[in-house]
């Protein structure tokens, strides 16, 4: 796991000025910082194509330690090169796949060589063979074709921003944007980062920034830096309705966990003795695998606290544990460093808690694994069994009701979910149009519109939605930058895009004994009822009490910004009138907009 950026242009380079944007991007890989700086495309005398190249490769060592696994990577006899971010999971085939055709490798166990090889051998058709997180840089120097590449669920994160004369691309949105001065705060991106929370792909904030979409790859052809994108998976194509087999969905599972176990550094499970933690664990321990680590973070307040059902689960699958404790109430120090972490902007307060638990966890691991996912893969959000069981009303009359309901009490998501619209209904959960209200803007981009499609099957048209939007704008951005701000890499088995595909492709009668029931199943022989179905405690930050007794603080940062106070001066006053969780969001939202804003400049 690690982090980019690179320029290739007409114009003159700055090689100095890249030095100084890639500082924020080597946290994703301190292990090694590898350059190259050519003048005039001379790194291969018998290519053509007259541009500067600047690319520098900050890389976290997981796999192939040596040398010979640093990037960027190059190909002399395909006189192809590479930047790659991420894990390919299925290397070691797709190696003896190469070799049989005979391509010759340099590395023992490089998955980054492999990639490089099999693009220059394959071309990009070698994207259907992968199973892995990643964002790619490919160039083909005889094509003078350059690739943007980024995973299909949207793991791994890729900006970039093509100019008549150059192309700069990314890890890491602070570092595009520090490149050059000009660029301008899209008002529509704002505008839907205000209602959504997020900036969803392909847009930033800024204008001519753009981030490249999951499933998708960018070609820029560099003769006259024109570019074409390309949709290489798509959820929705996997839509039918065969026959749900159990076994057939636990066999995928344990390759996928399987496939996540491979490194040459030790590797953690996150272990919280929830559904999705304990059954990867299970999985490790049916297989026989050695050495199973557990890692739990464990808080001072029993509300929260479930580190007494994870060390249930290390003693029943025999692994090697350690629990650690942290303080359930976060200074302001560790809250403004996980903001800053982010390099785009994010409104959802649980990036304080995942940020401080990777801290926590690095000091131990390079590598962990996760249970992100399976909330969408298997019905486990709220606001799923909300959707499936609710009793709706007309249309007419809801938006009724939304408009006598007080914009400032709230986003009146418990009286709009009840439309009968399901794509309008589902909206409600992501969308805050009265907080848009309050601040004298219209909605730009619709959630329904965008991200609800009707597939004849309720819980797939949920399900399809969350791995357009939710899962990859939202869940992923805060994986990522939670973790590798912290040297960490998290590698999550329900993330996988054969167990997805399998759950889009079959009945969801499994759903039918209610959410999770296939988890709970594959546990019963090893837990009892209390711990099965156990009230979900989740640990969270402690939201309300911090707005609310910082006030002051987010005052004096929302009155230093440029855009708040323009809409409405007296917006926090308005909202912290009522000072429930809700407002607390919204409040916080404002907080990180104009702090997010404020600190764009990378320091020399």
């Amino acid at each position: 796991m690690c982090g980019f950026i690179g320029e290739i242009t007409k114009e003159k380079s700055n090689f100095e000025n890249i030095r100084i944007a890639n500082k924020p991007i080597v946290c994703r890989g301190p292990d090694n910082t590898s350059e190259i700086h050519s003048t005039n495309h001379k790194l291969f005398n018998d290519t053509h194509g007259e541009y500067n190249i600047s690319w520098i490769f900050n890389r976290l060592s997981i796999l192939e330690l040596s040398e010979l696994g640093n990037q960027p990577m190059i190909s002399m006899k395909y006189k192809t090169m590479m930047m790659f971010n991420g894990e390919i999971y299925n290397y070691k085939e797709l190696k003896a796949e190469l070799i049989k055709e005979g391509v010759k490798f340099n590395s023992h166990n490089s998955d980054s060589e492999v990639l490089l090889l099999g693009l220059s051998h394959y071309g990009v058709k070698f994207l259907d063979k992968l199973i892995g997180q990643f964002s790619i840089i490919f160039f083909d120097y005889k094509k003078n074709d350059l690739y943007l590449i980024r995973d299909r669920l949207g793991q791994k994160p890729l900006f970039y921003n093509i100019h008549k004369n150059k192309v700069i691309f990314s890890s890491n949105l602070k570092s595009i944007y520090n490149l050059e001065n000009n660029h301008k705060i899209s008002n529509r991106q704002l505008v839907n980062y205000i209602n959504f929370g997020v900036v969803p792909s392909p847009n930033t904030i800024f204008e001519d920034i753009s981030k490249v979409l999951p499933g998708t790859f960018i070609k820029v052809n560099l003769n006259n830096f024109s570019f074409e994108k390309t949709t290489y998976w798509n959820p929705s194509d996997y839509i039918d309705s065969k026959k749900f087999n159990e076994d057939k969905f636990f066999d995928l599972f344990s390759k996928s966990i399987d496939h996540r176990l491979v490194s040459d550094v030790p590797i953690a499970n996150f272990l919280s003795g929830g559904l999705d933690s304990t059954s990867i664990v299970k999985s490790q321990f049916d297989n026989k695998s050695e050495n199973i680590n557990t890692f739990t973070v464990g808080v001072d307040d029993q509300r929260y606290d479930e580190s007494g059902w994870a060390e249930l689960v290390s003693k029943k699958y025999q692994t090697k544990h350690t629990l650690v404790k942290i303080n359930s109430k976060f200074d302001n120090d560790i809250i403004l460093e996980s903001i800053n972490a982010f390099d785009e902007l994010y409104s959802d307060p649980s990036t304080v808690l995942s940020y401080q638990i990777s801290k926590v966890i690095s000091k131990n691991y390079k590598v962990a694994i996760s249970g992100d996912g399976g909330d969408e893969l298997l019905g486990g959000y709220k606001r799923t069994s909300l959707m499936l069981k609710r009793g709706t009303l007309p249309n007419s009359f809801v938006n009724f009701l939304h408009k006598i309901y007080p914009k400032h009490y709230g986003s009146a998501q418990e009286i709009l979910y009840r439309k009968r619209d399901s794509a309008k209904a589902y909206a409600s959960f992501f969308e805050d149009n009265n907080l848009l209200n309050l601040l004298n803007l219209n909605p730009a981009d619709i959630y329904g519109e965008l991200y609800f499609k009707e597939s004849g099957n309720d819980y797939k048209n949920l399900l399809l939605s969350d791995y357009k939007f939710y899962l990859p704008e939202m869940m992923m951005l805060k994986v990522d930058r939670s973790s590798m701000a912290n040297s960490l890499e998290v590698r999550s088995p329900f993330v996988d895009h054969k167990l997805i595909e399998y759950v889009l492709s079959t009945e969801s009668n499994f759903m039918d004994s209610g959410p999770k029931s296939l988890l709970k199943n594959y546990l019963k022989p090893d837990f009892n009822h209390d711990f099965l179905n156990r009230k979900k405690q989740g640990f969270v930050f402690d939201l309300e009490n911090w707005v609310y007794k910082n006030i002051d603080l987010i005052h004096e940062v929302i009155n230093s910004g440029e855009i708040l106070t323009d809409l409405n001066k007296d917006i926090i006053n308005v909202i912290s009138k009522r000072k429930t969780r809700v407002n607390a969001l919204r409040i916080w939202k404002l907080f990180i907009l104009e702090k997010y804003l404020g600190n764009l400049k990378i320091k020399n």
